[in-house]
């Protein structure tokens, strides 16, 4: 390639000749060519819209001058004759060249390219042009896609660092700015400084799937070398010097030489963009004057997984996407193994381990490598775990960048402490070996460890790799004598795996054995060598879902139930107390005032499938007690699009008005669906439920014709949401014995090509029967009455001052305040709002509501909407109505309606649905 950098206009000009070898046994009479840089050109490209999957605006919302692609001027063959090449909208990122004649295996083609790279902006993806002035680039050329097994690997550009390049050598000449440097992981051939304006810079690299490649004006990357490899990196560090820095990255390289083998090149690139987008999820990320860890060993891990990220990248001939397990599970281990060898003691939270403020915490007591279970098994206690074999772009973000990555690394532990003697650490040099001599695939690797492996490790790769069964075993009919433990093993899931079981004495190992249950109840004998205690799984070398049910006392007096542990706020599970975590809470609403209280719950960092969650509180306002609690019980299906049954029961006991006080009991079954994909935004949910309402009487509140009431709720909601389009759908079907209603609901938002934003809610409710005589269960225009007490509102009983302005979206959803407010037979709504710039908004709503012994009413609003974080926070100005011109009348700020939600569950929503 020749390469002329314009910065100013963020382009490359390339003019690029490609020798391609057939080296398959097929006869091809077409190339694919990998352009993942044209994954940029425009908002319907498969990386566009998996950033909307993912809720990230930034792409949708650029301007097209941040956004990349490629403008191929012309494709010539061998003999400088034009070439038919296609390029379809479904597919931009690569295309497929149709050779004049067929090319025989041991043949070669030479192909001819001149074309300009438009770079985009780095805020997408951390590569592409900066605010600096400088570029950093990734996939930013044209290259031959990977041919395996008869076809070309043709991927999409997802953004997940996983392109199929065929192993090539390059010859590079680029010509940039003089007062720019150039660090890459190319050798350097000759660099020509003679032009006072611009210089050209030749590098070369042979057998290489990719390339770095980073344009700067102030060169930020350091070289250092040891016997074997040049490292070049621009990792931030705090108070850590270069002798440090050296130390480090010489230690570093030299652990992954031994352990793995020898680099095939002779430079590396390590760099701040890399780290920053793989991450080490932990502590470790906390702001400086918290961090739990020195400076020195926040600088070492994260050199420490990036070199490695970059070194299997760079080594492994595999397909990236089909076979990103290996890559992970390779990188993970490897980081396992460093930190017992040169971090043994090492601490999940580092010095805070030390402190006795925290002592009393399971968390400060794993040790660093322990962490990697724990991610993992946050999801699959979610039952969000995926397959460690599934491709890469099937996984949801948490999986892909934390979960299924530790448990990757997590399983190549567990198999080589199963095997031991040295095979899996020997497998992976050996298959790290076989990747410079051809291709090769997972199979390879699975060849290699089952041909070391004395014993049959069939169940590794179907169960551990290729499926998301679970672990789980359990202790039953445990008897002891003095020098003998008897025990049986009951498999709780019937899946197949071998398990450590361990003696313990005063929490000292006596001893460990290996079993592989066969049978779902296995009885074993052992040598009880004094201990006091057994223990399944002791160290966690096994990715077990449940470890609460893993040990039986040998004590004479057997401790049938595990002691109780109060912990202040969160921490993770112990398997060996009942953890009860208490918390102080602080909740507002208008009769109440503040109410401070304290939360006593059992809910850990990962999910268990009982949690209760008692909140007493007191109510300074009132000056009486109030407070909540709930109790609920999941049934987790791991095989089933219906993959949750929730039962709960909650309650609630607060003031409704200055005066009167409202007990609500409200027990529940929740059937939650998602799709087989689980990429698929799209959720379901029945629900149903006996909302039991008791409230006291009050002389502030007209309507107490019916205090105490019972409700069956029945609901049927179906969603699916991203950044583009959401679409959702929900009946309510309610029945009492004073009345009976049935509604329904239907929303649609869509984000335009030109930003602009579209939000559509249509409502339809009548009662099937009504033989109240109040509003208090009618269908509310601006706002529901809340019967059935599931709205967080402020002052729920007003109808006039600050808190009846409260906004909820429900019913009628109309902003103005209009009268008739109710309506007791039917209703009929829509609610439109459209973006004009930003978050301002202009809205209007529609509708007909009838109430007995009434003409039907039309209604309507139109106002000014400020959107600031929807659902969340937002501010409604009303302009014309049936009330006429509302801006023009008097207390006009009586009629502004607001959101505002506090609650932090609802506010995490935001976070989580980008990784869940």
């Amino acid at each position: 390639m020749e390469v002329a950098v314009n910065l100013e206009l963020k382009t490359l000009n390339v003019k690029q000749d490609i020798t391609y070898f057939n080296t398959s046994n097929d006869s091809l009479d077409s190339i694919v060519l990998n352009d993942w840089n044209n994954a940029f050109a425009h908002k319907n490209t498969p990386l566009a819209k998996r950033f909307s999957d993912e809720f990230y605006r930034g792409f949708h919302l650029a301007k097209a001058a941040d956004r990349g692609k490629t403008t191929i001027l012309n494709l010539l063959d061998t003999n400088f004759m034009a070439l038919e090449w296609e390029r379809t909208d479904k597919n931009p990122d690569y295309i497929t060249v149709k050779l004049g004649r067929k090319l025989a295996p041991g043949e070669k083609i030479e192909l001819h390219l001149t074309y300009i790279s438009k770079i985009p902006n780095d805020k997408f993806t951390r590569f592409g042009f900066d605010q600096n002035g400088g570029m950093a680039l990734k996939n930013w050329f044209i290259s031959p896609a990977r041919f395996e097994d008869h076809n070309f690997i043709t991927y999409n550009n997802f953004n997940l660092d996983d392109i199929a390049n065929a192993a090539t050598s390059y010859e590079v000449a680029i010509k940039i700015p003089n007062q720019y440097s150039i660090t890459t992981d190319l050798n350097l051939v000759a660099a020509d400084e003679t032009n006072s304006e611009y210089k050209v810079y030749s590098f070369a690299g042979r057998n290489r799937t990719d390339i770095s490649l980073f344009i700067e004006k102030q060169n930020s990357f350091r070289t250092y070398s040891n016997v074997s490899i040049e490292v070049s990196s621009n990792l931030k560090s705090k108070k850590i010097d270069e002798i440090q820095k050296a130390i480090i990255i010489d230690r570093v390289a030299s652990f992954a030489e031994n352990f793995i083998g020898k680099y095939p090149h002779e430079k590396i690139t390590v760099s701040q963009i890399d780290y920053d987008r793989n991450p080490f999820y932990g502590l470790n990320q906390l702001p400086s004057f918290i961090s739990p860890f020195a400076d020195d060993f926040i600088f070492e891990i994260q050199f420490l997984k990036t070199f490695l990220n970059t070194y299997l990248q760079n080594s492994l001939r595999l397909d990236p996407r089909k076979d990103n397990w290996v890559y992970d599970g390779i990188q993970i281990y490897a980081m396992m193994k460093y930190m017992e060898e040169h971090h043994l003691d090492k601490k999940m939270l580092g010095r805070l381990s030390d402190m006795k403020l925290f002592k009393s915490y399971n968390i400060t007591n794993l040790t660093f490598n322990e962490q990697y279970s724990y991610y993992y098994m946050l999801m699959a206690r979610k039952n969000l775990d995926q397959p460690l074999g599934d491709p890469k772009n099937t996984l949801i973000k948490f999986n892909e960048q934390i979960a299924s990555k530790y448990r990757a690394g997590l399983s190549f532990s567990y198999l080589d402490d199963y095997l031991d003697h040295n095979i899996v650490p020997e497998s992976v040099k050996e298959f790290y070996n076989l990747n410079k001599q051809q291709q090769t695939n997972r199979y390879d690797l699975e060849k290699i460890l089952s041909k070391k492996s004395p014993k049959n490790i069939d169940w590794f790769f179907n169960t551990i790799i290729d499926s998301r069964d679970i672990i789980d075993y359990k202790f039953t009919n445990v008897s002891r004598t003095a020098d003998s433990v008897k025990f049986s093993i009951k498999n709780k899931t019937g899946i197949y795996a071998p398990i450590p079981v361990y003696g313990i004495k005063k929490k000292e190992v006596v001893f460990k054995e290996w079993i592989e249950p066969k049978t779902k109840d296995s009885v074993y004998e052992f040598d009880r060598k004094n201990a006091d205690k057994i223990v399944i799984n002791y160290d966690n070398e096994v990715p077990e879902y449940n470890q609460r049910n893993n040990w039986k006392s040998l004590k004479h007096i057997a401790v049938t139930n595990r002691p109780i542990k109060f912990n202040f706020a969160k921490d993770l599970e112990d398997p060996f107390y009942n953890q009860i975590l208490y918390l102080p809470t602080l909740t507002y609403n208008y009769y109440d005032g503040f109410t401070p209280g304290i939360r006593f719950s059992n809910k850990t960092i990962l999910d268990k499938p009982f949690n209760f969650d008692i909140n007493p509180a007191y109510s300074i306002k009132a000056g009486t007690l109030s407070g909540s609690s709930a109790f609920s019980w999941n049934e987790y299906y791991r095989n089933s699009t219906l993959y949750n049954v929730r039962y709960s029961i909650s309650q609630n006991y607060f003031h409704y008005a200055p005066d009167a006080t409202y007990l609500r009991l409200n027990p529940m079954v929740q059937f939650r669906i998602r799709e087989k994909d689980f990429r698929d935004n799209r959720k379901q949910l029945f629900l149903f439920r006996q909302v039991i309402v008791n409230r006291e009487a009050s002389e502030y509140i007209t309507d107490n014709s019916e205090p105490n009431y019972s409700i069956f709720n029945a609901r049927y909601s179906n969603s699916k949401t991203e950044l583009i389009n959401h679409f959702s759908f929900m009946t309510d079907l309610q029945f009492a014995g004073g009345f009976g209603k049935v509604s329904g609901e239907i929303e649609y938002r869509r984000l335009f090509q030109n930003n602009r934003k579209i939000n559509l809610r249509l409502f339809a409710g009548s009662f099937v029967y009504n033989k109240t005589n109040s509003d208090y269960f009618s269908f509310g225009l601006d706002r529901p009455t809340d019967y059935l007490f599931d709205y967080n509102l402020f002052g729920r009983s007003e109808t006039t001052g600050f808190f009846s302005q409260q906004y909820v979206i429900a019913e009628g959803g109309f902003k103005s305040q209009l009268e008739p407010a109710f309506a007791n037979q039917w209703m009929t709504t829509l609610n439109a709002s459209y973006a004009v710039w930003n978050w301002i908004e202009l809205y209007g709503d529609i509708g007909f509501l009838k109430n007995k012994h009434q003409k039907e009413y039309f209604a309507y609003d139109t106002g000014v909407r400020l959107n600031l974080v929807p659902d969340y926070f937002e501010l409604y100005f009303p302009v014309y109505s049936n009330n006429g011109w509302e801006i023009t009348q008097t207390k006009y700020n009586e009629k502004i309606r607001f959101i505002i939600t506090f609650s932090p569950k609802t506010l995490v929503t935001l976070f989580t649905r980008k990784w869940f």
